[in-house]
């Protein structure tokens, strides 16, 4: 049974995993683990938010260091990470500049001012993405007329340029390139017409690749560096974090829903092909590419951010704070309390979270939450209520049918938002696995080394096989082990 080592950088943490696959048998071992999150710095004209890429690119080394004594025979690598973030390359492959984290303030207006002159609908008919601010098509906009761009030989999105640090192959990975904006949602290759929207020369951006292919060995200095062996190959795996997570949601047949759960929710259904309809452009789903040229259809929520943020507030004022007990109180706060729009754009920024909490509660016209519990309470459910009325959207738009959904990434050790959704979509929710991104990437280049063969539905059914899941039934029942789609 062949090792790979999957790199899974998320908005909120990074880790370096050792998987093994091969017919029934999967296994994942995480070596490293470190945070990530936007850094702000102080400018003349206010503070901006960057992403330490030069910092998770120590810590990735490090975890392949680890790695290689974990596992000296690792084959394979693959790096996924969160979308629509880019670095810039100079003709030498230098980083120019520190790369923008896509909660920096400087996309605020660039989306109107492109609406303005191009009609969204007829923008979402080329790229079939929703209407979100910091998409790359507009944070490069918001970039256009600085030195760094003027001065770039290559736009590289955080993945990539990764991959280009360890192998020297400049690529743009299917997945990750249609969260960009600049792609034709059709073929999932740029498109001239969006790019030129953008401003953005052609030659800046290099050549789609497929996931599931090679992409070459590793450097020199990074084989010296880890002590990973030679023979060790880069391939493309799903690099959009979410499309990874898709590949390994355990389920039985096509008509599931998934929600990847983590800083972000992403919720939605697997499709043959996009959904284009001006009803789909209103309800602000977007069309994404997945591995095996699937689409996934989903609409982003704003998912754990709002709660890792009231949690942060607290251990700032107070120490750490003891979150199951938390989730425990806040179940016991029962339900009729105060609801917010999760969405709201108010969340989106870094910052203190109770008070936004508290202020849309009462602009919604209900008692703000007071006490922790409420807080939490809060927050899970109304998280609980947009994942359902997004799957709900998902199944009314295209058309496909969902028996059962599956919550993946950290949010499945989350029991109460998990119940919550099973009541509110009034669907079974199973729950699992939590380290689904990881297992997706690692189970890609399995099959790219030859160690598993089959179609994504052979992939899921062996998660189903090797991982514990818990399935939540719509009357709020904890029923573990119960068959997925008999509830």
């Amino acid at each position: 049974m062949s090792v790979h080592i999957a790199v899974d950088l998320g908005a909120s943490s990074g880790r370096v995993m050792v998987g093994a696959a091969a017919p029934g048998r999967l296994s994942l071992q995480e070596v490293h683990r470190f945070p990530n999150g936007p850094v702000p710095v102080g400018t003349d004209d206010g503070v901006q938010l960057h992403t330490d890429v030069v910092g998770l690119w120590r810590e990735v080394l490090a975890g392949l260091a680890t790695a290689a004594r974990t596992a000296p025979g690792a084959r394979t690598v693959g790096i996924d990470t969160w979308a629509v973030d880019y670095g810039l390359l100079a003709r030498d492959g230098s980083l120019l500049g520190t790369p923008r984290h896509y909660r920096d303030p400087r996309t605020d207006g660039v989306a109107e001012r492109v609406l303005a002159s191009v009609p969204a609908l007829e923008l979402y008919r080329r790229n079939g993405l929703q209407h979100l601010p910091f998409t790359t098509i507009y944070q490069l906009l918001a970039e256009a007329g600085g030195p760094l761009l003027a001065a770039a030989d290559q736009v590289l999105l955080v993945p990539d340029l990764l991959g280009y640090w360890l192998s020297g192959v400049k690529a743009a990975e299917a997945t990750n390139a249609s969260t960009t904006g600049l792609t034709d949602v059709r073929t999932g290759r740029w498109a001239p017409d969006l790019l030129a929207l953008a401003g953005v020369r052609p030659q800046l951006l290099p050549p789609v690749v497929d996931p599931g292919g090679a992409l070459g060995g590793l450097r020199p200095d990074v084989l010296a560096g880890t002590g990973l062996p030679g023979s060790l190959q880069l391939v493309a795996v799903g690099s959009h974090d979410t499309a990874s997570a898709v590949v390994a949601v355990p389920a039985r047949d096509e008509e599931f829903a998934y929600i990847a759960c983590g800083t972000w929710g992403l919720v939605g259904v697997e499709l043959a092909g996009p959904v284009l309809s001006a009803g789909s452009f209103a309800a602000n789903f977007t069309n994404e590419r997945g591995v095996d040229d699937r689409i996934r259809y989903l609409r982003n929520v704003m998912g754990l951010w709002v709660l890792q943020g009231c949690l942060a507030e607290w251990t700032a004022a107070e120490g750490p704070q003891d979150l199951p007990a938390l989730l425990d109180a806040a179940a016991d706060v029962g339900a009729g309390g105060p609801l917010v729009d999760i969405d709201d754009p108010r969340f989106l920024p870094p910052g203190p979270m109770v008070a936004r909490v508290r202020a849309a509660a009462a602009e919604a016209g209900a008692a703000p939450p007071t006490s922790k519990p409420e807080v939490v309470r809060c927050v899970v459910e109304s998280l609980a209520r947009a994942f359902a009325r997004a799957v709900d959207d998902a199944v009314r738009l295209s058309g496909h049918r969902v028996r059962v959904v599956h919550l993946v990434g950290g949010g499945a050790r989350n029991r109460l938002l998990c119940r919550l959704t099973a009541e509110a979509s009034g669907l079974p929710v199973v729950a699992g696995p939590v380290e689904a991104t990881a297992l997706g990437n690692v189970l890609v280049q399995a099959r790219a080394a030859g160690d598993l063969r089959g179609s994504l539905e052979d992939l899921r059914a062996l998660v189903r096989d090797t991982h514990e899941l818990t399935t939540y039934a719509p009357s709020t029942a904890l029923v573990p082990g119960l068959e997925i789609g008999t509830a």
